[in-house]
């Protein structure tokens, strides 16, 4: 029996957990951060309570198992676990190539063995997931890690200036198969609305689809036939999604980014004016 991450802390939950063979995962939230020192770190600390915003972490254990993490991710770990690189010869050249043309490291850290390993801590919602011999697609950004039985990969879009347009980034990240998976995303679950087509196009207007299964077709096209059409509509060009599978859709991103847009323009003004006021003297 593998002894809990969570240790000798006393303001730490377990908010989600999820098993599959060999590999357990769970969600750790922190009920309070109580380590400031200083007023303004406090009154930062005391509304962001306020607003669910929680520390959290991600714990896995591994009993004769491995989990592929997103480079930087890991804080530590205990136990009889070594961590590998992934690479071998045979793919060696491909994983380099794939490393230019999306940008990611060669390898992602893999951690094997038996014991647990406890990633960083991170103000993002966590989606654990355990797929069942699935095919998703996820943004290139929300990849966190993932049970050794699922194939992790980076992909491009077929259809690239779609994908400029659209928003959604030439490269993404594909998982197949059966396993464990978690997620970094900008809202919580309770905040996604989980679409299924059959046969059917879902037309969003944004890039506020934080997941779809593999075999959905995503383009971009104009909202209307006509362009007089998309011109009066008010929407111009929309994300398509065709076929039959998931969508996750989360529109409230569109409202959290109005808001830091926002903060980030007053902010801005601020040091402009403080600036201007302090030249002037």
């Amino acid at each position: 029996m593998i002894e809990s991450a969570i240790g000798s802390r006393e303001n730490i939950r377990i908010i989600d957990s999820a098993e599959y063979g060999s590999c357990k995962i769970e969600i750790m939230e922190y009920q309070k951060l109580l380590g400031s020192t200083n007023t303004n770190s406090a009154i930062d600390l005391y509304y962001m309570e306020k607003q669910n915003m929680k520390a959290r972490q991600i714990a896995i254990y591994l009993n004769n198992d491995a989990v592929a993490i997103e480079p930087g991710a890991m804080s530590y770990f205990k136990g009889n676990i070594e961590m590998v690189s992934g690479v071998t010869m045979g793919n060696a050249l491909g994983r380099v190539f794939s490393s230019i043309t999306t940008g990611e490291q060669i390898a992602q850290p893999e951690y094997k063995g038996t014991g647990y390993v406890v990633l960083e801590p991170s103000f993002k919602h966590f989606l654990l997931l355990n797929l069942d011999n699935e095919d998703i697609i996820v943004d290139k950004g929300m990849f966190y890690c993932a049970q050794k039985s699922v194939k992790v990969s980076s992909i491009s879009q077929k259809n690239i200036s779609s994908a400029l347009l659209g928003g959604e980034g030439i490269f993404q990240i594909r998982l197949q198969g059966s396993g464990l998976v978690v997620l970094e995303c900008a809202v919580p679950s309770t905040e996604i609305n989980i679409i299924e087509l059959k046969d059917e196009v879902l037309k969003v207007d944004g890039n506020f689809a934080v997941l779809r299964s593999g075999n959905i077709e995503f383009t971009v096209e104009r909202s209307a036939k006509t362009l007089i059409g998309s011109a009066v509509s008010g929407e111009g060009l929309v994300n398509v999604y065709r076929g039959t599978g998931a969508v996750w859709l989360a529109p409230s991103i569109k409202i959290y980014n109005t808001i830091n847009r926002a903060r980030m323009s007053e902010l801005s003004s601020t040091q402009s004016l403080n600036m201007n006021t302090s030249n002037s003297r």
